[in-house]
């Protein structure tokens, strides 16, 4: 059984997701601040965290920040702003999903089981490395290298390119992206892929324009 921990300083708010979370079957606790949110991150295991951004004491981007220097557990954020920015800012620091409120709590119960089941997939068999010129994308390692070195990328970045390599020369639209990569189908507008994208060709460096904009369409990956 998953075990999800719930931060928010909304009582009601937790309460809400914590209804749902238990009909569909997940364990869970709960946390009213960043600080809190800590404490139990390090004390504990958790497979997943729900977290809000705005909290007293301590936001949601403080304790994020603090869990991932001990931490890679999935973190999604939930906050009131929708703005590009905030959204840079949190996948910059390693979010996994960012939900806005008001929020669908189906919709977020969709987006969980979708980030447990890509983070917790059953064994699979060896995967090649992936070489163009002096690129290396090992998916067994989940790392990146341009002549020799590492390129830190996000998990979600490099599910990304991963992505978009095996579908090579391939137009792919912002809606198959999001539903192969993130897992759900997605409601609202498209912006998150294009964030990603964009965050995904600048630490590609020199090998950024392997991902090609098909403008109204999607994406396409052409090596040159």
């Amino acid at each position: 059984m998953s075990r999800i921990l719930v931060v928010d300083d909304e009582e009601r708010i937790r309460d809400i997701i914590k209804q749902y979370l238990e009909f569909e079957g997940f364990s869970f606790d709960e946390a009213e601040d960043g600080v809190i949110a800590y404490e139990k991150a390090k004390a504990q295991n958790f497979d997943l965290i729900l977290m809000d951004i705005m909290m007293p004491n301590c936001d949601g981007i403080t304790a994020l920040r603090k869990i991932r220097e001990f931490s890679d557990v999935p973190v999604i954020l939930l906050t009131a702003k929708g703005e590009e920015y905030d959204k840079v800012f949190g996948f910059d620091l390693g979010a996994d999903d960012y939900v806005v409120k008001p929020f669908s709590p189906r919709e977020l119960m969709s987006r969980i089981k979708a980030i447990l089941k890509r983070t917790q997939p059953p064994q699979q068999e060896k995967k090649q490395v992936y070489k163009f010129r002096t690129l290396e994308v090992n998916p067994k390692s989940y790392e990146i290298k341009i002549d020799g070195q590492k390129v830190t990328v996000t998990p979600k970045e490099f599910e990304l390119l991963l992505f978009f390599i095996q579908n090579k020369n391939t137009v792919i639209t912002r809606d198959t992206i999001l539903n192969k990569i993130w897992g759900y189908d997605f409601y609202g507008d498209s912006r998150t892929v294009d964030t990603h994208v964009k965050m995904l060709r600048s630490n590609l460096g020199e090998y950024r324009d392997l991902i090609k904009t098909i403008w109204g369409v999607g994406y396409k990956y052409e090596e040159y």
